[in-house]
């Protein structure tokens, strides 16, 4: 089988919150492997994470939807995403075969991070100790998926320093799947698409090419930047096409990359999920 057949899949938002949601993904999950596929699932654990923080009184604010983490707030991202997050999912993907096995980007050096900053204003802002991906060693992702394993990867890296740095899982799941090489890059998120003209219109763009994406970019807020820059950055890399899907609905991963056109139900929680946005390569 190819890397070819790869898909990276960034799992988040009410996918990961709610417990029909959670099962609904580890079954598609699995059935993508079933069908053929490569499916490798890199998470993070924004509302966990949160929910501990605040339990702690850490305050952690955001800044151009990456969160400003310090030492004490890595400490709890580390806690939360390989103690809490992980577990789960991979008990839960388990439960129809002997497949995940979990994995943060510190193991084997699969995520070298490096410091990411901010810019706000014009002005380059210190982010603590966040990190973009500066290499991803795919030999480890690699050999679990040629013995038929699914990865379950989590989104931390570590600098040349040794460093470890908090990566934000849409960035670290476009380097993966960039590095892979993969067919396609899924981004579950909890709103249907990318918007044409936020907050003015609730269009979403059904399909877009990555030089359009590119000229967007700067006008993006909150956490849909992170989300596109990472489509951006794996379509750019030879992905052939990433996807931006409403993670609310049931199965949502497998009727987007079926391609369905049906229509959500009230809230985007029931009824078939909506194709969401393609990101694809120019000339697509």
């Amino acid at each position: 089988m190819t890397a070819a057949r790869t898909v990276v899949v960034k799992y988040g938002g009410h996918a990961m919150t709610e417990p029909a949601l959670r099962r609904a993904f580890a079954r598609d999950v699995v059935r993508l492997r079933e069908e053929g596929l490569r499916p490798v699932v890199v998470h993070g654990g924004g509302p966990q994470i949160g929910a501990e923080l605040d339990r702690r009184g850490i305050k952690t604010p955001f800044l151009n939807g990456l969160r400003v983490t310090g030492p004490s707030a890595l400490d709890v991202v580390r806690m939360v995403l390989a103690g809490r997050v992980q577990p789960e999912l991979v008990g839960l993907l388990n439960e129809h075969g002997p497949y995940a096995v979990g994995l943060s980007g510190e193991d084997a050096r699969t995520l070298t991070a490096e410091r990411r900053y901010a810019e706000v204003a014009g002005e380059r802002v210190d982010l603590g100790l966040v990190g973009d991906v500066a290499r991803v060693d795919t030999a480890l992702l690699e050999l679990l998926l040629d013995h038929g394993h699914i990865p379950v990867l989590s989104s931390l890296g570590r600098g040349e320093d040794g460093q470890v740095y908090n990566v934000n899982a849409d960035t670290a799941a476009g380097a993966v799947a960039a590095a892979l090489r993969a067919e396609t890059l899924v981004v579950l998120t909890d709103v249907p698409g990318l918007y044409a003209d936020w907050p003015r219109s609730e269009r979403v763009v059904d399909r877009i090419g990555a030089g359009e994406l590119e000229r967007m970019l700067p006008g993006l807020s909150g956490g849909m930047g992170p989300k596109m820059e990472a489509c951006l950055r794996a379509v750019r890399a030879g992905v052939r096409s990433a996807r931006v899907l409403d993670g609310r609905s049931p199965h949502a991963l497998r009727a987007g990359l079926a391609g369905s056109a049906g229509a959500a139900g009230p809230a985007g929680r029931t009824g078939t999920a909506s194709v969401g946005t393609t990101v694809l390569p120019d000339g697509r």
